[in-house]
């Protein structure tokens, strides 16, 4: 067999895309959704891992630290940030500043870290 031409690549990756984008519209991928308002004047995306119990008086695994879906999306005004969990966490260990929220009524902790390191951390990912 003959070596494969640049459209027979290339619309197997674009197939492969198309395939991830309807699960994710499909819900036959699991998703976070998160609206961040503050990103355009930080220039940070927030990504919370705790938040306070007034009932316990303590402090709880939630957001990445909690999540069980693959993805996590970032509604940023109109444009949709979709990355993979992993991918996400990886962001936050190595671009993350940590950060309290003391937002009543309810307080959360978590990290900035702007898009720019996510999509970062994407490229790197993808050459191992």
């Amino acid at each position: 067999m003959g070596k494969l031409s640049d459209f027979d690549l290339d619309l197997s990756v674009g197939q492969a895309g198309e395939r991830l984008v309807e699960g994710l519209l499909t819900g036959n991928k699991t998703i976070e959704v998160k609206t961040d308002l503050k990103w355009k004047n930080t220039n940070n995306i927030y990504i919370e891992t705790e938040c306070w119990s007034h009932n316990n008086q303590s402090w709880y695994a939630s957001g990445l630290s909690a999540t069980k879906a693959e993805y996590w999306a970032f509604v940023l005004e109109g444009t949709v940030l979709i990355v993979p969990t992993s991918t996400l966490r990886r962001a936050v260990e190595l671009y993350g500043e940590e950060i309290t929220c003391d937002i009543e009524p309810n307080p959360s902790k978590g990290y900035l870290v702007q898009p720019g390191y996510v999509l970062w951390v994407t490229k790197e990912l993808a050459k191992q």
